[in-house]
Protein backbone atom coordinates (compact mmCIF):
# COMPACT_ATOMS: atom_id res chain seq x y z
CA UNK A 1 0.00 0.00 0.00
CA UNK A 2 0.87 3.51 -0.21
CA UNK A 3 1.72 5.74 2.74
CA UNK A 4 2.81 9.20 2.92
CA UNK A 5 6.62 9.70 4.92
CA UNK A 6 8.38 13.00 6.14
CA UNK A 7 11.07 12.09 3.85
CA UNK A 8 13.49 14.85 5.55
CA UNK A 9 13.01 18.91 6.24
CA UNK A 10 10.64 20.05 3.51
CA UNK A 11 10.13 17.12 1.86
CA UNK A 12 7.72 14.57 1.90
CA UNK A 13 6.98 11.34 -0.46
CA UNK A 14 4.94 8.55 -1.23
CA UNK A 15 6.16 5.11 -0.51
CA UNK A 16 5.10 1.39 -0.59
CA UNK A 17 4.55 -0.77 2.13
CA UNK A 18 3.35 -3.51 3.01
CA UNK A 19 -0.77 -3.48 3.53
CA UNK A 20 -1.39 -4.51 7.09
CA UNK A 21 -3.42 -7.61 7.88
CA UNK A 22 -5.91 -8.59 11.02
CA UNK A 23 -3.87 -10.82 13.61
CA UNK A 24 -6.09 -10.92 16.56
CA UNK A 25 -10.06 -11.48 16.84
CA UNK A 26 -10.30 -7.54 18.27
CA UNK A 27 -8.30 -5.63 15.59
CA UNK A 28 -10.05 -4.17 12.58
CA UNK A 29 -8.97 -2.44 9.19
CA UNK A 30 -10.06 1.18 8.04
CA UNK A 31 -9.38 3.23 5.23
CA UNK A 32 -8.77 6.82 5.77
CA UNK A 33 -11.23 8.99 3.92
CA UNK A 34 -10.46 12.56 5.10
CA UNK A 35 -7.13 13.49 7.11
CA UNK A 36 -6.45 16.52 8.53
CA UNK A 37 -3.15 17.91 9.55
CA UNK A 38 -2.56 18.45 13.94
CA UNK A 39 -0.80 21.38 14.51
CA UNK A 40 2.20 19.12 15.56
CA UNK A 41 2.64 18.25 11.92
CA UNK A 42 2.80 21.96 10.99
CA UNK A 43 5.56 22.54 13.64
CA UNK A 44 7.40 19.79 12.12
CA UNK A 45 7.07 20.69 8.69
CA UNK A 46 8.41 24.16 9.03
CA UNK A 47 11.36 22.74 11.36
CA UNK A 48 10.58 23.92 14.31
CA UNK A 49 9.70 20.56 16.60
CA UNK A 50 12.55 18.25 15.66
CA UNK A 51 12.06 14.99 14.61
CA UNK A 52 14.04 12.52 12.66
CA UNK A 53 12.80 11.71 9.09
CA UNK A 54 11.42 8.32 8.03
CA UNK A 55 7.98 8.02 9.51
CA UNK A 56 4.35 7.46 8.36
CA UNK A 57 2.59 11.05 8.90
CA UNK A 58 -1.34 11.50 9.86
CA UNK A 59 -3.18 10.96 13.34
CA UNK A 60 -6.37 12.74 12.95
CA UNK A 61 -9.04 11.52 10.29
CA UNK A 62 -12.29 9.77 9.61
CA UNK A 63 -12.30 6.62 8.22
CA UNK A 64 -14.57 3.70 6.28
CA UNK A 65 -14.39 0.33 8.28
CA UNK A 66 -13.02 -2.26 5.84
CA UNK A 67 -12.34 -5.62 7.39
CA UNK A 68 -13.03 -6.65 11.38
CA UNK A 69 -11.93 -9.71 12.97
CA UNK A 70 -14.44 -12.14 14.88
CA UNK A 71 -14.94 -10.89 18.34
CA UNK A 72 -15.67 -7.09 17.24
CA UNK A 73 -19.33 -6.41 17.92
CA UNK A 74 -19.59 -2.64 18.12
CA UNK A 75 -18.62 -1.68 14.35
CA UNK A 76 -19.25 -3.32 11.10
CA UNK A 77 -17.82 -3.18 7.41
CA UNK A 78 -18.46 -0.20 5.78
CA UNK A 79 -18.91 2.44 9.25
CA UNK A 80 -17.76 5.89 8.82
CA UNK A 81 -15.45 6.46 12.13
CA UNK A 82 -12.98 8.22 13.65
CA UNK A 83 -9.78 6.51 15.35
CA UNK A 84 -8.61 8.25 18.28
CA UNK A 85 -5.09 9.51 17.67
CA UNK A 86 -4.09 7.22 20.67
CA UNK A 87 -3.94 3.74 20.86
CA UNK A 88 -5.86 2.22 23.58
CA UNK A 89 -7.65 -1.30 24.94
CA UNK A 90 -10.29 0.44 26.85
CA UNK A 91 -10.78 -2.13 29.89
CA UNK A 92 -7.14 -1.59 31.97
CA UNK A 93 -7.46 0.54 34.94
CA UNK A 94 -6.04 3.70 33.19
CA UNK A 95 -8.88 3.51 30.26
CA UNK A 96 -11.39 2.42 32.82
CA UNK A 97 -10.77 5.92 34.71
CA UNK A 98 -10.65 8.09 31.62
CA UNK A 99 -6.67 8.29 31.21
CA UNK A 100 -6.95 7.10 27.60
CA UNK A 101 -4.10 8.53 26.52
CA UNK A 102 -2.01 6.67 29.23
CA UNK A 103 -3.18 2.51 28.07
CA UNK A 104 -1.57 0.47 30.39
CA UNK A 105 -1.88 -2.68 27.81
CA UNK A 106 0.59 -0.61 25.76
CA UNK A 107 3.73 1.55 25.93
CA UNK A 108 3.06 5.19 26.92
CA UNK A 109 2.57 7.53 24.02
CA UNK A 110 1.59 4.45 21.74
CA UNK A 111 0.02 6.09 18.66
CA UNK A 112 -0.45 7.09 15.07
CA UNK A 113 1.23 9.59 12.88
CA UNK A 114 4.63 10.44 14.81
CA UNK A 115 6.83 7.32 15.07
CA UNK A 116 9.54 8.72 16.45
CA UNK A 117 7.56 9.75 19.82
CA UNK A 118 5.63 6.88 19.54
CA UNK A 119 5.80 3.72 22.18
CA UNK A 120 3.98 2.09 19.41
CA UNK A 121 3.97 3.04 16.24
CA UNK A 122 0.58 2.55 14.95
CA UNK A 123 1.97 4.12 11.17
CA UNK A 124 0.18 6.94 9.89
CA UNK A 125 -3.53 8.36 8.23
CA UNK A 126 -2.18 9.27 4.84
CA UNK A 127 -1.97 5.81 4.04
CA UNK A 128 -4.15 3.17 2.29
CA UNK A 129 -5.03 0.93 5.06
CA UNK A 130 -4.83 1.68 9.18
CA UNK A 131 -4.58 -1.60 11.77
CA UNK A 132 -6.56 -0.70 14.94
CA UNK A 133 -5.95 -3.08 17.40
CA UNK A 134 -8.74 -2.66 19.95
CA UNK A 135 -11.58 -1.90 17.36
CA UNK A 136 -14.59 -2.10 19.94
CA UNK A 137 -12.65 0.19 22.53
CA UNK A 138 -11.16 2.86 19.84
CA UNK A 139 -13.31 3.50 16.89
CA UNK A 140 -16.55 5.47 17.35
CA UNK A 141 -19.05 5.99 14.38
CA UNK A 142 -19.81 9.41 13.46
CA UNK A 143 -23.72 10.34 12.36
CA UNK A 144 -23.58 11.22 8.61
CA UNK A 145 -25.62 14.21 9.71
CA UNK A 146 -22.21 16.09 11.19
CA UNK A 147 -20.18 17.47 8.13
CA UNK A 148 -16.90 15.48 7.57
CA UNK A 149 -14.54 17.84 6.27
CA UNK A 150 -15.55 20.35 9.52
CA UNK A 151 -14.87 17.53 11.88
CA UNK A 152 -11.53 15.71 9.99
CA UNK A 153 -9.44 16.68 13.28
CA UNK A 154 -11.24 14.65 15.68
CA UNK A 155 -8.92 12.28 16.62
CA UNK A 156 -6.79 15.03 18.53
CA UNK A 157 -7.05 19.18 18.06
CA UNK A 158 -11.17 18.81 18.74
CA UNK A 159 -10.63 17.24 21.74
CA UNK A 160 -7.97 18.99 22.82
CA UNK A 161 -9.47 22.30 22.33
CA UNK A 162 -12.91 20.68 24.36
CA UNK A 163 -10.73 19.56 26.79
CA UNK A 164 -9.61 23.08 28.08
CA UNK A 165 -13.23 23.79 28.75
CA UNK A 166 -15.56 21.03 28.36
CA UNK A 167 -14.77 20.48 31.99
CA UNK A 168 -15.80 23.66 33.47
CA UNK A 169 -18.86 23.74 31.87
CA UNK A 170 -20.92 23.30 35.28
CA UNK A 171 -18.65 25.92 36.93
CA UNK A 172 -19.52 28.24 34.47
CA UNK A 173 -22.93 27.88 34.44
CA UNK A 174 -22.94 28.76 38.13
CA UNK A 175 -21.59 31.49 37.78
CA UNK A 176 -23.38 34.65 37.33
CA UNK A 177 -24.10 35.45 33.45
CA UNK A 178 -22.03 38.14 33.61
CA UNK A 179 -19.00 36.32 34.46
CA UNK A 180 -19.03 33.36 32.07
CA UNK A 181 -16.18 34.24 30.78
CA UNK A 182 -13.32 32.41 28.99
CA UNK A 183 -10.08 33.74 27.76
CA UNK A 184 -7.87 31.61 24.65
CA UNK A 185 -4.46 32.67 23.58
CA UNK A 186 -4.40 31.23 20.30
CA UNK A 187 -2.00 30.02 18.19
CA UNK A 188 -2.82 27.51 15.00
CA UNK A 189 -6.28 25.47 15.71
CA UNK A 190 -6.58 24.19 18.92
CA UNK A 191 -7.19 27.57 20.52
CA UNK A 192 -10.02 27.98 17.62
CA UNK A 193 -11.70 24.80 19.02
CA UNK A 194 -11.50 25.47 22.54
CA UNK A 195 -12.65 29.20 21.58
CA UNK A 196 -16.09 27.25 19.78
CA UNK A 197 -16.64 25.30 22.38
CA UNK A 198 -16.60 27.73 25.08
CA UNK A 199 -19.04 29.98 22.59
CA UNK A 200 -21.46 27.03 22.61
CA UNK A 201 -21.55 26.26 25.88
CA UNK A 202 -22.76 30.08 26.49
CA UNK A 203 -19.44 31.62 27.63
CA UNK A 204 -18.74 35.08 26.53
CA UNK A 205 -15.34 34.40 24.89
CA UNK A 206 -12.14 36.37 24.09
CA UNK A 207 -9.90 35.75 21.61
CA UNK A 208 -6.19 36.72 21.33
CA UNK A 209 -4.21 36.03 18.24
CA UNK A 210 -1.70 37.81 15.92
CA UNK A 211 -2.94 36.11 12.45
CA UNK A 212 -5.60 38.13 10.61
CA UNK A 213 -7.04 34.58 9.40
CA UNK A 214 -7.51 32.98 12.85
CA UNK A 215 -8.91 35.84 13.95
CA UNK A 216 -11.74 35.96 11.51
CA UNK A 217 -12.60 32.13 11.75
CA UNK A 218 -12.31 32.82 16.21
CA UNK A 219 -15.22 35.78 15.05
CA UNK A 220 -17.34 32.91 13.04
CA UNK A 221 -17.15 30.74 16.11
CA UNK A 222 -18.37 32.87 18.40
CA UNK A 223 -15.70 34.76 19.63
CA UNK A 224 -15.00 38.30 20.21
CA UNK A 225 -11.29 38.52 18.83
CA UNK A 226 -8.13 40.63 19.98
CA UNK A 227 -5.38 42.10 17.81
CA UNK A 228 -2.10 40.70 20.64
CA UNK A 229 -0.14 43.47 18.33
CA UNK A 230 -2.37 45.96 19.03
CA UNK A 231 -3.63 45.75 22.82
CA UNK A 232 -6.97 47.01 23.25
CA UNK A 233 -7.59 46.59 26.65
CA UNK A 234 -6.59 45.72 30.05
CA UNK A 235 -7.74 42.09 31.51
CA UNK A 236 -10.01 41.54 33.99
CA UNK A 237 -9.12 38.10 35.39
CA UNK A 238 -11.08 35.23 33.75
CA UNK A 239 -12.18 32.53 35.66
CA UNK A 240 -11.15 29.61 32.72
CA UNK A 241 -8.69 30.78 30.68
CA UNK A 242 -6.63 28.58 27.52
CA UNK A 243 -3.34 29.25 26.43
CA UNK A 244 -1.81 27.35 23.30
CA UNK A 245 1.00 29.40 21.55
CA UNK A 246 3.48 27.49 23.59
CA UNK A 247 5.32 31.15 24.77
CA UNK A 248 6.68 31.37 27.75
CA UNK A 249 5.85 34.97 28.58
CA UNK A 250 2.11 34.85 26.80
CA UNK A 251 1.84 31.77 29.27
CA UNK A 252 2.58 34.05 32.26
CA UNK A 253 0.48 36.90 31.03
CA UNK A 254 -2.48 34.20 30.83
CA UNK A 255 -1.85 32.86 34.40
CA UNK A 256 -2.30 36.28 35.36
CA UNK A 257 -5.52 36.89 33.45
CA UNK A 258 -6.82 33.86 35.47
CA UNK A 259 -8.79 34.50 38.92
CA UNK A 260 -8.68 33.37 42.01
CA UNK A 261 -9.42 29.52 42.25
CA UNK A 262 -9.91 29.67 38.17
CA UNK A 263 -8.73 27.62 36.14
CA UNK A 264 -6.05 27.39 33.36
CA UNK A 265 -5.25 24.83 30.95
CA UNK A 266 -2.12 24.95 28.61
CA UNK A 267 -2.40 22.62 25.17
CA UNK A 268 1.47 23.92 24.16
CA UNK A 269 4.84 21.54 23.62
CA UNK A 270 7.58 23.40 25.43
CA UNK A 271 11.15 22.25 23.49
CA UNK A 272 13.20 24.27 25.72
CA UNK A 273 14.56 22.59 28.75
CA UNK A 274 13.27 25.16 31.72
CA UNK A 275 10.07 27.19 31.63
CA UNK A 276 9.79 29.58 34.65
CA UNK A 277 5.99 29.31 36.30
CA UNK A 278 5.24 32.52 38.85
CA UNK A 279 4.27 29.03 41.36
CA UNK A 280 3.76 31.72 44.36
CA UNK A 281 1.07 33.89 43.03
CA UNK A 282 -0.45 30.76 41.31
CA UNK A 283 -0.51 29.66 45.07
CA UNK A 284 -1.80 32.59 46.63
CA UNK A 285 -4.66 33.35 44.19
CA UNK A 286 -4.99 29.11 44.33
CA UNK A 287 -4.94 29.21 40.61
CA UNK A 288 -5.37 25.89 39.04
CA UNK A 289 -3.05 24.66 35.84
CA UNK A 290 -3.18 21.96 33.91
CA UNK A 291 -0.70 20.51 31.17
CA UNK A 292 -0.19 17.20 29.48
CA UNK A 293 -1.55 15.44 26.36
CA UNK A 294 -5.29 14.86 26.04
CA UNK A 295 -7.38 11.87 25.88
CA UNK A 296 -8.43 11.48 22.66
CA UNK A 297 -10.89 8.60 23.11
CA UNK A 298 -12.41 9.44 26.37
CA UNK A 299 -13.10 13.16 24.98
CA UNK A 300 -14.58 12.30 21.64
CA UNK A 301 -18.32 11.20 22.83
CA UNK A 302 -18.96 14.26 24.49
CA UNK A 303 -17.23 16.40 21.73
CA UNK A 304 -19.98 14.78 19.29
CA UNK A 305 -22.59 15.74 21.93
CA UNK A 306 -22.29 19.61 21.46
CA UNK A 307 -21.47 18.66 17.09
CA UNK A 308 -24.99 17.18 17.27
CA UNK A 309 -26.38 20.21 19.09
CA UNK A 310 -25.33 22.86 16.03
CA UNK A 311 -21.84 23.58 16.93
CA UNK A 312 -20.01 24.22 13.72
CA UNK A 313 -16.16 24.13 13.38
CA UNK A 314 -15.91 24.47 9.67
CA UNK A 315 -14.57 28.34 10.02
CA UNK A 316 -10.95 26.11 12.18
CA UNK A 317 -10.65 25.03 8.09
CA UNK A 318 -8.02 26.96 6.11
CA UNK A 319 -7.60 24.42 3.53
CA UNK A 320 -9.10 21.41 1.76
CA UNK A 321 -6.85 19.53 -0.35
CA UNK A 322 -7.01 16.43 -2.78
CA UNK A 323 -5.18 13.49 -1.37
CA UNK A 324 -2.77 12.94 -4.57
CA UNK A 325 -1.55 16.35 -3.63
CA UNK A 326 -0.38 15.57 -0.33
CA UNK A 327 3.55 15.52 -0.94
CA UNK A 328 3.39 18.55 -2.25
CA UNK A 329 1.25 20.76 -0.09
CA UNK A 330 1.86 18.58 3.58
CA UNK A 331 5.49 20.94 3.75
CA UNK A 332 3.85 23.94 2.74
CA UNK A 333 0.77 23.95 5.54
CA UNK A 334 0.21 27.45 7.76
CA UNK A 335 -3.00 26.07 9.59
CA UNK A 336 -5.55 23.16 9.72
CA UNK A 337 -5.43 21.23 6.13
CA UNK A 338 -7.66 18.86 5.32
CA UNK A 339 -6.77 15.61 2.82
CA UNK A 340 -9.69 14.23 1.43
CA UNK A 341 -9.73 11.31 -1.29
CA UNK A 342 -13.33 12.31 -2.49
Amino acid sequence: MRQLTFAEAGRYEWCETRDPEITAPGQALVRPLLVACCDLDVAVAHGQAPLPPGYAVGHEGLAEVVAVGDDVGGIRVGDRVVVPFQISCGDCAQCCRGATGSCGSVPLMAMYGLGPLAGVNGGGFMSDLVLVPYADAMLIGVPEAIGSIAIASLSDNIPDGWRAVGPYATELAALDPADRRVLVVGRLSIGLYAAAFAAALGAHVDYVDTDAGRLAAAEKLGAVVHDRAKPDKSWDPYPVTVHTSADPTLLAATLHATWPDGVCTDTGIYYQPKVEMPLLPMYTRGVRFVTGRVNARAAIPPVLELLAGGCDLAPAVERVVGWDDAPDVWPTMTGKTVFTRA
